[in-house]
C-alpha cells in the first residue's frame, strides 16, 4: 500500500507481474541497486540532505545484505516488486526515520534506468572482450594458413583462387566492423540517468554529477525525459550484437558446407562434433548449427524489443522499461556463449590443404586469370571471357577437370584458334597457387596485400584491447572511490540516536 492506494494488487495479478518471490531479480538486479544506493547515500550526505548517522546505518545494512548474498530477502513474497521489498526490509530494520530516506531525490524510474545502464555496460564489456578473443584467434589462424590455397566461393560455386588464411582474414575484417559498431553503440552508456527522477528532474538539490562519477559514468544525463522514456541505447547495443551474430552464422555456414564428405575441405576433432543415436557412421559438427540458430534467436530478440517499444508514448512505460528490454539480457549472454563456441570451432578446425588445392583446380578457378592474361596480350575482356568460357565447356565435355591436365602450349593453341590470333599461356597462368600469390591488388590473397591487411587489423585489435583495459581501469577506479567514500561514512559508526547498532556491520564494502 501507499498514501495513494488503500489496497495492494490482487494475489493473481501480483503473481503474474512480480512472481511469487523476487529471487531471480535479486540475483541479477539487486547488486546494481545496492551499488547505486551506496553512491546515492554518499551524495545525499555530501549535500546535507540526509544525516550522516542515518546514512551510515543504511550503508551498514546494505553492506550486510550484500555480503550475505541478500539471504534475508530470498524466498519472501514481493507483491510490489523487488525494489519495494528491499526498501521495506530497510525500513523494518532501521525504522521509517532512517530506512525511509534512501529514496530522497529520485524515483524508481531513474533508478531502474541506471540499473539498465550498469547492467548493459557489464554485459557489453564481456561481449567485446570475447569478440576480441575470437578476432585474435582468426588473425592467428589466418597468418598460419596464408598460403593454404583453396577456391573462393561465389553462389556456392568455386570462382577464383584464394587461401584459407585470406578467408579467415575476411571474417576477422567483418568482426572488426562488428566490434566497432558495438563500441559505438555503447557510447550512450556513458551517461547516468540518476537525477532524472520520474522524467522531469527534481527540485531537491541533489548532485547527479557526483553519483555519476562514483558509478563510473562520464556525466549525468542532460535531459530527464529522454533518460526515463528511452532504452534506445540498449536496443542499439543489441542491434550491434545481432550483426556480430550474423557474422558468426555466416562463418558457421561455410565451415558446415566445407566439412561435408562431398567437399571434405575442413575437418573437426572429436571434441567438436557429435555422433548419431541411430547412424553409427555419422560425425555431426552440430556446434555450427548452434552458431547459426543462435544468430536467428538474436534477430528475434531485436525484433521483439523494437516491436514492444514502437507504440509506446515517449515517457515512463512498463512496456519499454520492463517488457521491451526483457529480450536484451539473455541475448547478450547468448552472443557471449556463441562467441566462445566460435573460438573453439575456429581454433579446432583443420583445413585439408590437398583437398583444397584439388578443389581449386577442379573448379577451373584460374579461368578469370586466363582471361586477364589474354587481356594483357591485347584481347578485349569480353572476347577473352567468351573464349575462356568456351574452352572450359569443351574441356569439361572431354572429361578434363582442370587446366593443369592440359599442357599450356596446347591450351594456347586452342585459344589462338578460337580468337583467330596468336596468344600464349604459361604454367603459372594455370596454377591456382601462383594466381593467388599474384593477386595483390584490391585486397586479394597476395602476400603484400595480405600482410598489409593483417597488420592493419592487428593494430586495430591492439588499440581496442587497450581501450577495453582503460575502461576497466576507469570503472575499477570508480569502485574504489565509492568504496572509500562508503568506508569513511561507516567509520563514523552505524549509530541511531547515539547508539551503535549491534551485530549487523560485517566489514567494508
Amino acid at each position: 500500500m501507499s498514501g495513494r492506494l488503500s489496497r495492494t494488487l490482487t494475489a493473481r495479478a501480483a503473481r503474474v507481474v512480480f512472481g511469487t518471490d523476487a529471487d531471480a531479480a535479486i540475483a541479477v538486479e539487486l547488486p546494481y541497486i545496492t551499488e547505486i544506493d551506496q553512491a546515492h547515500l554518499v551524495m545525499l550526505v555530501a549535500r546535507g540532505l540526509v544525516p550522516r548517522a542515518a546514512a551510515a546505518a543504511l550503508l551498514d545494512e546494505i553492506q550486510f545484505l550484500r555480503t550475505s548474498c541478500y539471504v534475508e530477502l530470498r524466498g519472501r513474497p514481493a507483491p510490489r516488486g523487488l525494489y519495494l521489498l528491499y526498501e521495506s526490509h530497510l525500513i523494518d530494520q532501521l525504522g521509517a526515520e532512517v530506512g525511509g530516506v534512501l529514496h530522497t531525490g529520485r524515483s524508481r524510474n531513474d533508478l531502474k534506468a541506471t540499473v539498465h545502464q550498469l547492467r548493459m555496460r557489464a554485459a557489453a564489456d564481456e561481449v567485446v572482450r570475447v569478440l576480441l578473443r575470437l578476432q585474435a584467434v582468426l588473425l592467428g589462424r589466418a597468418r598460419a594458413h596464408q598460403d593454404t590455397v583453396m577456391p573462393v566461393y561465389s553462389q556456392f560455386q568455386p570462382s577464383v583462387p584464394g587461401t584459407y588464411g585470406h578467408y579467415l582474414l575476411g571474417v576477422a575484417e567483418s568482426l572488426d566492423q562488428d566490434i566497432a559498431g558495438l563500441v559505438r553503440s555503447c557510447a550512450g552508456l556513458r551517461w547516468c540517468p540518476l537525477g532524472a527522477a520520474g522524467g522531469a528532474g527534481t527540485d531537491i538539490p541533489i548532485d547527479p554529477a557526483r553519483t555519476a562519477s562514483l558509478l563510473g559514468f562520464a556525466a549525468p544525463a542532460e535531459h530527464a525525459g529522454y533518460a526515463i522514456a528511452s532504452r534506445d541505447m540498449l536496443v542499439r547495443v543489441l542491434s550491434s550484437a545481432v550483426l556480430a551474430g550474423v557474422t558468426l552464422s555466416r562463418l558457421a555456414t561455410d565451415l558446415q558446407l566445407w566439412s561435408t564428405p562431398e567437399l571434405d575441405l575442413v575437418a573437426f576433432p572429436d571434441e567438436l562434433v557429435g555422433s548419431s543415436s541411430a547412424m553409427p557412421q555419422k560425425r555431426n559438427p552440430f556446434l555450427l548449427e548452434h552458431l547459426k540458430g543462435g544468430a536467428g534467436a538474436l534477430i528475434g530478440a531485436w525484433t521483439a524489443a523494437t516491436c514492444t517499444m514502437k507504440g509506446t508514448p515517449f515517457g515512463n512505460s512498463v512496456e519499454v522499461s520492463t517488457d521491451g528490454v526483457a529480450p536484451v539480457w539473455p541475448s547478450m549472454d547468448r552472443l557471449r556463449d556463441l562467441t566462445d563456441l566460435a573460438i573453439a570451432v575456429v581454433a579446432g578446425a583443420r583445413p585439408r590443404p590437398e583437398r583444397m588445392l584439388v578443389a581449386a583446380h577442379h573448379g577451373f578457378t584460374v579461368a578469370t586469370a586466363v582471361a586477364n592474361r589474354l587481356v594483357a596480350q591485347g584481347i578485349p575482356f569480353r572476347s577473352a571471357h567468351t573464349a575462356t568460357g568456351r574452352l572450359v565447356t569443351e574441356l569439361t565435355a572431354e572429361g578434363i577437370r582442370s587446366f593443369a591436365e592440359v599442357p599450356a602450349a596446347v591450351l594456347s593453341a586452342r585459344l589462338s584458334t578460337a580468337l583467330d590470333r596468336q596468344v600464349t599461356l604459361t604454367d603459372p597462368d594455370l596454377d591456382p597457387a601462383a594466381v593467388a600469390a599474384a593477386t595483390d591488388v584490391g585486397g586479394g590473397p597476395g602476400l603484400s596485400a595480405f600482410l598489409a591487411a593483417h597488420a592493419r587489423l592487428t593494430r586495430r585489435w591492439r588499440h581496442r584491447v587497450h581501450q577495453v583495459a582503460m575502461a576497466a581501469r576507469r570503472h575499477e577506479s570508480a569502485r574504489r572511490r565509492l568504496a572509500g567514500a562508503v568506508a569513511e561514512l561507516l567509520d563514523t559508526g552505524p549509530r541511531i540516536n547515539g547508539a551503535v547498532r549491534p551485530g549487523r556491520h560485517r566489514g567494508r564494502p
